[in-house]
């Protein structure tokens, strides 16, 4: 166990508390284990009734991985990266699969493998506050975690935005794309906190749900539709450049700055992710994805422009999508030798 994570347990609510608040509760690899042990010993007591996971501090429940850490490692050829994503998507399956009530308070900033802790549960809760985000694009990434899986799902191409230029959701827009299921109100959390120690989670998650502020995506559904839907990122740019709308300019400037390698696996990933029946089965899909970024050079590149060095300017490597070929696209989605395997469920 590490002090990273802290369990607690109120009435039949068993509390995971991610507890890393100056790093924004940035996940790490002891935490990974130390989530599972949580869930392996509320799942084995009958006086648990509900699993809630929450974040420590005032920012959002988490950040996601510990880019440090994977920037570090790649340098140095990878492994433990990859030992890491192993253990943590699996724990992202086994949170979809839960048996007993899963509530997730995604409250603040959550990302990357933040979503991955939470979207996945059964009862997924947004406040005002909440910014959902899969921004791996913009450090030479792709989307992992089943953030492909759930992105592939909304309403017709949010998702494939989302992906891309990595934006973040708040409220009303994690509730449309299919990442949340309930807003209830920051200064509301002690009372459904509380509520949930002696009621059934459903129960008590919908006593104190609020409707959402407004969102964005709703109102823009037409154009990024239509420009989405374009084969090719190139395609997909030219279409935000020239459908007259400023914010879908905006979106095509995003993505010009973002790793050409990086935004044509993101676009595959999320299309083959589509079609594909199972989170388990992408996961597959994202970790041969992730293991083969983790030898190219963008990745290492990219935290060092936003997280390192913070110039915020990045050397990617082609640096044009012309470049980045349909084969190199399609090395991402070969197997690797150490493949993820998932145990046997009951």
């Amino acid at each position: 166990m590490t002090d990273d994570v802290l369990v607690r347990t109120e009435g039949h609510a068993a509390h995971v508390v991610l507890n890393r608040p100056r790093a924004l509760n940035a996940l790490n690899h002891p935490m990974v284990g130390a989530v599972d042990e949580a869930l392996t010993a509320a799942e084995r007591d009958p006086a648990v009734a509900t699993v809630v996971l929450s974040g420590a501090g005032e920012r959002g429940l988490c950040a996601g991985g510990d880019i440090r850490a994977i920037h570090d490692d790649a340098k140095a050829g990878g492994r433990a990266s990859a030992g890491f994503w192993r253990d943590e998507y699996r724990l992202n399956a086994r949170i979809a699969r839960f048996p007993k009530p899963y509530v997730a308070l995604m409250d603040g900033i959550v990302m990357g493998g933040g979503v991955g802790l939470s979207a996945h549960g059964a009862l997924r809760v947004v406040t005002e506050r909440s910014r959902v985000a899969m921004p791996e694009t913009t450090i030479g990434f792709v989307p992992d975690v089943g953030g492909t899986y759930l992105l592939s799902r909304a309403p017709g191409l949010l998702g494939t935005h989302l992906a891309l230029t990595g934006t973040s959701a708040g409220a009303a827009d994690a509730l449309l794309c299919g990442l949340a299921d309930h807003h209830v109100p920051s200064g509301l959390l002690p009372e459904l906190k509380a509520d949930l120690a002696r009621l059934p989670a459903r129960e008590a998650v919908e006593r104190w749900a609020r409707p959402a502020p407004e969102g964005e995506l709703a109102g823009a559904r037409e154009w990024i539709d239509a420009c989405y839907g374009a084969a090719t990122v190139e395609e997909i740019i030219e279409r935000l450049l020239d459908c007259g709308v400023a914010a879908a300019k905006e979106a095509a400037v995003t993505l010009q700055a973002k790793s050409p390698t990086a935004l044509k696996v993101t676009l595959e990933a999320v299309r083959r992710a589509g079609v594909l029946d199972s989170l388990e089965e992408v996961l597959v899909q994202e970790y041969r994805v992730s293991c083969t970024a983790l030898a190219l050079p963008d990745l290492v590149e990219g935290v060092r422009a936003q997280v390192i060095d913070k110039d915020r300017s990045p050397r990617w490597s082609p640096a044009a999508l012309s470049a980045v070929s349909a084969d190199e696209v399609e090395r991402f989605f070969a197997p690797v030798p150490d493949e993820l395997t998932f145990p046997a469920r009951d």
